[in-house]
């Protein structure tokens, strides 16, 4: 049996100002930094201490959370692999904007289909479809082979990145993928089988 952990990273200035941050490379918050401990520490309670492998996004606000979650689970050592693919999905245009102010300029119809659509991109951005698309070959490719070959696997990335991925995993239909949402902290832990079939699932709330 394997084990793979995916945790969403903690509240970024970003989401503190509730502004599209997509590739933009903010830092946690004090909140954040909080979210982050506090995901280690209900990672150890549930047992999960033993992380053998980790993976990360190259932006600070993921990079930072697994290295909290290590240092929780006294595993400050352990080599983390850091990869842009698994970075946020690009908001193009709206990069930076607030999401209330975003509204008021293109409507609530509009921001609600950029945001939720799986195909349909924001302007000079990426649908999740694109964001499945470099996230995908990266799990199939470097990921999984790690998490069968390890026992605990922990990735920590993105709630549009980790949709991604989640999707794969569990054989999510792109019509029901905008319902998955993952609070910042939230954790996914799954028991996998040598074939990568799901033995069980836990979600680890914040």
């Amino acid at each position: 049996m394997h084990i793979l952990i995916l945790t969403r990273h903690g509240q970024s200035e970003g989401n503190k100002r509730n502004e599209f941050t997509g590739w933009a490379d903010l830092p946690l918050t004090e909140q954040g930094r909080d979210e982050a401990k506090s995901a280690g520490q209900r990672l150890k309670d549930a047992g999960y201490s033993n992380v053998s492998a980790a993976f990360s996004s190259v932006l600070q606000r993921a990079a930072t959370t697994c290295d909290i979650i290590l240092a929780e689970l006294g595993q400050s050592s352990l080599c983390v692999t850091r990869n842009q693919a698994l970075n946020e999905r690009d908001y193009g245009d709206l990069t930076g904007l607030n999401k209330d102010q975003a509204r008021q300029q293109f409507g609530e119809e509009q921001v609600h289909i950029w945001r939720r659509a799986y195909d349909t991109p924001p302007p000079g951005g990426e649908s999740l479809k694109d964001t499945v698309a470099r996230v995908l070959p990266y799990y199939v490719h470097n990921v999984m082979p790690t998490v069968l070959s390890s026992d605990t696997t922990l990735v920590a990335a993105h709630g549009n990145s980790l949709r991604a991925l989640i999707m794969a995993i569990e054989g999510i239909a792109s019509e029901d993928i905008p319902q998955v949402e993952l609070a910042t902290g939230e954790i996914y832990v799954y028991k996998l089988e040598n074939s990568s079939k799901i033995i069980d699932k836990q979600i680890l709330k914040p």
